[in-house]
């Protein structure tokens, strides 16, 4: 079997993808202004994440990440290309295993879970997600569902009919 560690899985052809890849992300660094502008756009001003008073007495200690922040960074951090993956088919097991903190960096490690043709120009990849921090330690993880564009067959030579 073929390691597609280092390798951009996201953008090989479907056919030569295989259960058991995998890959990896850049990491980026979780800011405070990146926890206002998600609280700006999705209206979630939860204190724990916009209160700096209320977080501190919080379990916490401090304000942290949303955890569909930190789930979205993850599938922002890794590269893909659009004319393979099409798109997002379903995302399940979500768990949220420790805090965010702001200045806090995450990346990615995933592998694929496994891979089916749905039809001739369709195939559908069941990926698994570790969203780790700057130490390794597991911050969160997922499975999700991906529609992957198969590579169609060559057309037949002008003047000749396929079949």
């Amino acid at each position: 079997m073929a390691t597609t560690a280092d390798l951009a899985l996201f953008s090989m052809d479907f056919d030569a993808l295989e259960a058991g890849g995998t890959f990896g992300s850049r990491g980026r660094t979780i800011t405070e202004a990146d926890i206002v502008a998600f609280s700006a756009l999705t209206g979630d001003w939860h204190p724990q994440h916009s209160d700096a008073v209320w977080a501190a007495e919080s379990v916490f200690g401090e304000r942290i990440a949303h955890g569909m922040l930190v789930l979205s960074f993850a599938l922002g951090l890794v590269e893909y290309e659009p004319g393979r993956v099409l798109a997002l088919r379903g995302i399940s097991k979500a768990k949220f295993k420790a805090p965010v903190r702001i200045g806090d960096t995450i990346r990615v490690a995933g592998s694929v879970e496994s891979v089916r043709e749905i039809d001739a120009n369709i195939g559908l990849v069941e990926t698994r997600w570790r969203v780790l921090n700057q130490h390794g330690k597991a911050v969160a993880s997922f499975a999700l569902q991906l529609l992957w564009q198969r590579t169609p067959a060559d057309p037949p030579p002008p003047g000749e009919t396929a079949g």
